[in-house]
């Protein structure tokens, strides 16, 4: 075989049988150049691993001292301070910066709110481990009956999952109770009466989706009291420091 031929197999099964080099893993890669690396080097490369989730932030630090206001919000006032659309808002009532409200009251609900600037109280008195009592006045269309009632103690499964036992009774109208504006409206051959209802969590207008679970619409919806914290005799759109 002449000396061209000769090169040329020797080319071919270098080229075409060479054993392929192993791939390094990204932990394989950061091991070796961590072990093989010179003081004038970059830094060693960490493995760093991603959670999953984002840690849990310490609650922000309250300015100055605690406040705590209780609030007796009317109907169609929005449970925030501020609104692009210029509707009714806390602003309108609340002169009192830098507090917050503990839970929501929808804008068709009224009742007791509770604003404060201690980021701890508002943990609890809404989160379902610390177990604090929300009680509610419900006008409801129709007359439950027991079985029905006895659907809202035990739990009913809603759209975002089961509810926790609640406490349901009927009772009569609310001696305390003050006049609507707009009143709701009745149907004249449907009667209507009034729930008690307590609530160890809060989600999204839950006692109405509740009370429609069981064939009976909310009409109106007053917040009555939250942890042992009551209404009294604060009128809608009053407000009272309170020390906690």
């Amino acid at each position: 075989m002449s000396q061209p031929a000769r090169f040329l197999d020797k080319f071919i099964l270098n080229t075409f049988h060479k054993k392929p080099t192993p791939i390094k893993t990204d932990l394989q890669y950061n091991t070796y150049n961590n072990h093989h690396r010179t003081d004038h080097d970059e830094p060693p490369i960490k493995n760093n691993s991603l959670s999953r989730f984002s840690p849990r932030r310490p609650p922000a630090p309250m300015r100055g001292p605690r406040r705590v206001i209780l609030f007796n919000k009317p109907y169609d006032v929005l449970p925030q301070f501020t609104d692009d659309a210029g509707r009714l808002t806390l602003k309108h009532y609340i002169p009192i910066p830098d507090i917050y409200a503990a839970g929501r009251l929808d804008r068709d609900s009224e009742g007791l709110m509770i604003l404060t600037n201690d980021a701890k109280l508002k943990t609890r008195l809404t989160q379902p481990a610390e177990k604090a009592a929300k009680i509610y006045y419900v006008q409801v269309e129709g007359e439950p009956e027991d079985a029905a009632l006895k659907l809202l103690r035990t739990g009913v499964t809603l759209s975002d999952g089961p509810t926790l036992p609640a406490g349901a009774q009927r009772v009569k109208e609310p001696v305390w109770l003050w006049a609507r504006t707009p009143p709701i409206r009745e149907r004249k051959a449907i009667p209507t009466c009034w729930l008690k209802i307590t609530l160890y969590e809060g989600r999204n207008r839950q006692v109405r989706r509740m009370t429609a679970h069981i064939g009976h619409p909310t009409l109106r919806l007053i917040r009555y009291q939250m942890a042992d914290q009551t209404l009294l005799d604060l009128a809608p759109g009053e407000w009272r420091e309170v020390q906690l």
